[in-house]
């Protein structure tokens, strides 16, 4: 049976992506980055092509921890 991935973010660089997924594993939900960027950033912030995405099961307390976290910026 394979795993269902559900995109919890999206991010115009892969540094940021990679932070919120890091986030994620450090409070015990597998996630992973998606995608690449443009080597044109002003494109990056239109498109917001890299993607953190966890396991469907993990997906309500993915948008939570990351919503905690955008709270406490």
């Amino acid at each position: 049976m394979e795993e269902e991935f559900k995109t919890v973010a999206q991010y115009a660089d892969s540094v940021s992506a990679e932070i919120a997924a890091g986030m994620l594993r450090a409070n015990g939900i597998p996630a992973g980055v998606f995608g690449g960027t443009s080597p044109y950033p002003s494109l990056n912030a239109t498109i917001n092509y890299v993607q953190v995405k966890v396991n469907a099961a993990d997906y309500d307390a993915a948008l939570s921890l990351l919503a905690a976290s955008d709270k406490a910026e």
